[in-house]
């Protein structure tokens, strides 16, 4: 296997020129600009277009990152679900602010939000739950995301557990299961252009709930 050095790392370059992205082109709020971007992920047939980094803090400012999917935006935010228990979830319990951030390397593309994560409403977790696939409600579960379990073997026999419960019931949300809306207060559209002088557009909320519209140097 080969050991790649700092100075391998050092030489990685990509060129980035397929767009380019200008203010005065943009729509006048992120969540239409997005809207417009997402409609050409889509068209570009991207691996997993929904999914993004989600960054969090604890009580103490100690900072983790991890990916989730996004499962829905409109005008008032960007929704995932996930365990309320897990890691990221005691974190937004305790600290609600947080970062989202797509990268989508067909398209030379990030967006970063910047924002405040709350829950969804319980009738909103509650349909997105049911409709996932059996196999992921059951999962939902049995795991008991983010803590220490003593084995695979473990957590596979507590699947069989819930599997063999919930044939002659209905797999309803388990209370510790449900959804985030992060409701954003800036966000930012990056678009890979030559020589690194990369387009950088952010939108920043305003106390009038308009959105300022900026570019920052790359």
């Amino acid at each position: 296997m080969h050991d790649m050095s700092s100075d391998d790392v050092s030489k990685i370059r990509i060129e980035y020129s397929l767009h380019s992205l200008d203010e005065k082109d943009v729509l006048p709020d992120p969540f239409s600009q997005f809207d417009s971007w997402w409609k050409e992920v889509l068209s570009a047939s991207v691996e997993e277009p929904n999914a993004m980094t989600l960054a969090t803090a604890d009580k103490e400012g100690r900072v983790d990152a991890r990916t989730v999917l996004m499962k829905g935006y409109n005008g008032e935010g960007f929704v995932f679900f996930t365990n309320y228990e897990s890691l990221k979830g005691q974190h937004l319990n305790d600290n609600a602010n947080c970062c989202l951030l797509f990268f989508w390397k067909e398209l030379e593309r990030q967006v970063r939000i910047t924002g405040v994560a709350e829950k969804v409403s319980e009738e909103e977790s509650r349909e997105y739950f049911l409709s996932r696939p059996a196999g992921s409600r059951i999962g939902a579960w049995a795991s008991p995301q983010s803590k220490v379990v003593e084995s695979k073997e473990w957590l596979e026999k507590n699947y069989v557990q819930y599997e063999n419960r919930f044939e002659k019931e209905e797999i309803v949300r388990p209370p510790h299961w449900g959804g985030y809306r992060v409701k954003p207060s800036k966000i930012e559209f990056w678009q890979g252009r030559p020589s690194r002088m990369h387009d950088r557009i952010i939108y920043t909320l305003q106390d009038d709930l308009s959105w300022n519209i900026q570019r920052l140097a790359p």
